[in-house]
């Protein structure tokens, strides 16, 4: 069995998602190591594999960055069930995979396709003047294309932003020095709701850490705090497709529904790459 997977996320096409780097049975290693091979994949996010602690789980994930542990993550979530499922693992509950994580238990569908139920958010709410207004000159925006700001946060730490067109999404251009430390989701639906290609929603998302800078490619936890902020504003209907990683050449489609009080996020999930680890 291979024992690690490289997993593309988040669109149909080979390459243009958000890969992910999952090792398998993964038990045997410390902390210190899985810090080593997420920075060595240099990835934006890279997956252990653990036997579950939890006996509700069907397993245990841990997800590292190049700069730590994050206890919940979107494309993180996706890939490593679709890697576990595609190695031989059977839920123990048909048709839905049951995750642990730090951020707790994470049930994933298995309908057609793969999506998990957003976490509750971590911080919600608006975003306080003097937070939104440094936001908006790290990210070189017009404070008019600003419509409204909130926390979005299950884990990674997002501030949303709601502009005032997808046009003002794809043109932003951030202060990469004065970004040092924070993390943004830009997002604009699409007039008419939707697109010819049925997409409604332009996303971007940005990140640093302090040292590094980046923007995401496709970002499941910030689509799923996006969605638990502006449907039930009333900015995007109950189920709608996100695009992003336009700017950066990704074709990434995030499929959200919202029902009976749950937030699902799903997409297509691909295993591109596979190999051993050394003895």
């Amino acid at each position: 069995m291979p024992a690690v997977r490289f997993v593309d996320v988040f669109s149909d096409r080979p390459f243009r998602g958000n890969a992910l780097a999952v090792l398998h049975d993964a038990d045997d290693l410390s902390d210190e190591e899985m810090l080593a091979v997420a920075r060595w994949t240099n990835l934006s996010e890279t997956t252990f594999l653990l036997a579950p602690t939890d006996p509700g789980a069907d397993y245990r994930v841990r997800i590292w960055t190049i700069g730590g542990e994050l206890p919940f993550a979107g494309h993180p979530t996706l890939g490593s069930a679709h890697a576990w499922l595609e190695a031989g693992g059977t839920p123990r509950r048909e048709g839905v995979v049951v995750q642990e994580c730090a951020a707790g238990l994470v049930e994933v569908r298995r309908d057609g396709g793969l999506r998990f139920a957003a976490p509750p958010l971590t911080r919600s709410g608006p975003v306080e003047d003097a937070e939104l207004a440094e936001m908006v000159r790290a990210l070189r925006l017009d404070p008019a294309d600003v419509l409204e700001a909130a926390w979005v946060d299950n884990g990674p730490g997002w501030m949303g932003l709601l502009l005032r067109s997808p046009e003002a999404v794809l043109a932003c251009d951030p202060d990469r020095m004065r970004f040092a430390g924070m993390k943004a989701g830009l997002a604009a639906p699409y007039p008419d709701g939707a697109r010819d290609d049925d997409v409604a929603l332009e996303v971007r998302a940005f990140y640093s850490d302090g040292r590094d800078f980046g923007e995401d490619p496709v970002t499941g936890s910030l689509n799923a705090g996006l969605a638990q902020w502006l449907v039930p504003a009333g900015h995007l209907p109950s189920r709608y497709v996100a695009a992003q990683g336009t700017v950066i050449g990704r074709e990434g489609r995030v499929h959200v529904t919202v029902e009976d009080g749950h937030t699902w996020v799903g997409g297509a999930t691909h295993t591109l790459v596979t190999g051993e680890r050394p003895a």
